[in-house]
């Protein structure tokens, strides 16, 4: 069966950086586009970015344009998120998403920023 782990989150000061990973597992990694989505408390959940199958197109929200980078290993089944100059409102649940025949999520992983 499908599953996404997220880890890497945690507090980190304002300016600071993280690297979210996400390791993905029962199914073809390499035939899918991956996505990070993210949900802070008492607002719906939001794309912040987006790769392709092969790691060659990737989109993202206009709040991480130049911030966030996403990226993935598909020998190793893994996705990434680099998250530079971290801001308070960056503060949420990170959630790694595939959609195959339907969509899974991980369980999510905590990044909150704040001095």
């Amino acid at each position: 069966q499908v599953q996404l782990v997220e880890s890497g989150g945690g507090l980190v000061q304002p300016g600071g950086s993280l690297r979210l990973s996400c390791a993905a597992s029962g199914f073809t990694f390499s035939s899918y586009a991956m996505s990070w989505y993210r949900q802070a408390p008492g607002k719906e959940r939001e794309l912040v970015a987006a790769i392709s199958h092969f790691g060659t197109v990737t989109t993202y929200a206009d709040s991480v344009k130049g911030r966030f980078t996403v990226s993935r290993d598909n020998a190793k089944n893994m996705l990434y998120l680099q998250m530079n100059s971290l801001k308070p409102e960056d503060t949420a649940a990170y959630y790694c998403n595939v959609n195959t025949m339907r969509d899974y999520w991980g369980q999510g992983t905590q990044v909150t920023v704040s001095s």
